[in-house]
Formats: structure tokens, sequence, C-alpha cells
């Protein structure tokens, strides 16, 4: 909401059907309720992680909603400077998947549960397609954009040359799938079963391949990496609970406690 609204604020949003703030028809009651849920979770996920006993999770969180803070909002605004790829990958990926974590053991685990291998490796692929659909969703506003200043990678590239990263992330991220594979901090059925997401991935490609010129086509794009997300994602949570039921064994390895 908040993003909408600053969007709205620059003139980047004009003509997106989407926006909060074209949708409710006003700015302060989007802009309220983006503050109003800020607050809210932010105290809920507050009293989650000290009734849990882990103080990790909760500085985790607050960087994760610090990137989302910065994203956007003034006066940093790092998404017009190109910068939001990289932040959203952090704060979904790394930051929030790794304090959800440690959230998910009984108090008396919370203060010594590791962080493994196995959770960054997950993490960093959640942030990888979290980031792709965000990158995604630029292609059909590429001169909205540009005319307000806002340098977003895709204005940078141009969008045939942004259909290029697209395919080289995709690859990528099956790459650092089976890479994390070999080096045994995933399991084997996260492997398995996240391969079978790959028609997927190539969807996502062929699309953006094909109608990356079309602007009312592209506009579907960042729907179909949100699929890939959803299943990608789907898949690696249940390779990791097959692996766990499986083996009733597999513990990973702490590199930090």
């Amino acid at each position: 909401f908040s993003n909408d609204v600053y969007d709205f604020d620059t003139g980047a949003d004009k003509n997106e059907r989407e926006s909060a703030v074209n949708l409710a028809g006003s700015r302060t009651v989007t802009l309220l309720a983006a503050y109003s849920f800020l607050a809210l979770g932010f105290m809920g996920l507050t009293w989650t992680s000290v009734e849990a006993g882990n103080m990790r999770s909760i500085i985790s969180l607050a960087c994760a909603i610090i990137c989302g803070y910065i994203y956007e909002c003034p006066p940093f605004r790092l998404s017009y400077q190109g910068l939001g790829e990289p932040l959203c990958f952090a704060a979904f990926g790394p930051f929030a998947s790794t304090a959800f974590y440690l959230l998910q053991g009984s108090t008396s685990q919370m203060n010594c549960l590791p962080l493994s291998g196995t959770i960054l490796s997950a993490s960093i692929l959640v942030g990888f397609t979290t980031s792709l659909i965000l990158f995604c969703s630029h292609f059909h506003q590429v001169e909205e954009d540009k005319a307000v200043g806002k340098m977003s990678p895709l204005v940078r590239l141009g969008t045939e040359r942004g259909s290029s990263v697209v395919k080289v992330a995709v690859i990528a991220l099956y790459f650092l799938l089976f890479a994390f594979g070999l080096i045994k901090a995933l399991p084997f059925t996260c492997i398995l079963l996240c391969a079978l997401t790959s028609p997927m991935g190539k969807l996502v490609v062929r699309y953006v391949e094909d109608n990356h010129k079309d602007k009312q086509k592209i506009f579907m794009a960042k729907y179909y990496c949100v699929r890939l997300h959803a299943l990608f994602g789907a898949a690696l949570a249940a390779g990791l609970v097959v692996a766990r039921a499986v083996t009733k064994k597999y513990v990973p390895r702490p590199i930090f406690s």
C-alpha cells in the first residue's frame, strides 16, 4: 500500500490499474491503511518473538521491514535508483525466511536453534523467485517509470535485454538448486520436487521473450512469475518435509549457533 501511495505521488502509477490508490480512490485512506498494517504487523511479530524467547528473529524481521521502507518511502526511494530487486531479495529471502524459521521451534529450543546451510540455501532461492516477480512487474511500465525518473533495471536495460536477464535468472535459479544439492545443503527430495517446476520456469522465459515489446500482453509476466514462485516454494517446503519424514534423522549441519 505504501509503495502504491508514493508511486502515486511521483506519477509512476498514473495509469496502473492495480494501484491501491486508484482502486480505493483515496491517497489518504491507502496511506492510513499502509501504516496501520505496518504498526499492527510489527507489534504482532515483536510479541511473537518475545514470547518465543528469540531476539534474533525480531532483529531479522526488523531488517526486512527496513528494506521494505527504504525501497519506496521518502526520503530514500531506493527503488528509483534501481535497487528494488536487491532490497526485495534481502527482505523476503535471507531476512524474513530465516526469521520465520527461528520462530518454528518450541520456546525451550528457540535460543539454541541453529542457522544452517539448508536454511540459508532455501532463503536464497525464495529471495530469488520473489525478486523475479518484481523485475517482471516493470516490463509494461518502462516509459512511465522513465518519465518520472524511476530508473528501474528495465529502464536502464530496455525490454529486449531485460528478457535476456529473465532467461539467465531462471537458469540461475535451477543451477543454484542443483548446486545446493551437490554440496548437500538441500536434500535430494528438494532437488527432485523443485526440478518438476521447470516447465513453469520455461513458460516464464518463453512468455517474456515472445511478448516483451507488447505492453498489454507483457503485463501478465509477473503473474506467471508469481506462479513459479508459489510452485517452487511449495516444492521446496515439501521436499524438506519429505526428507525429514523419510529419514527421520535429516538434521542440517549448523554453520551458526
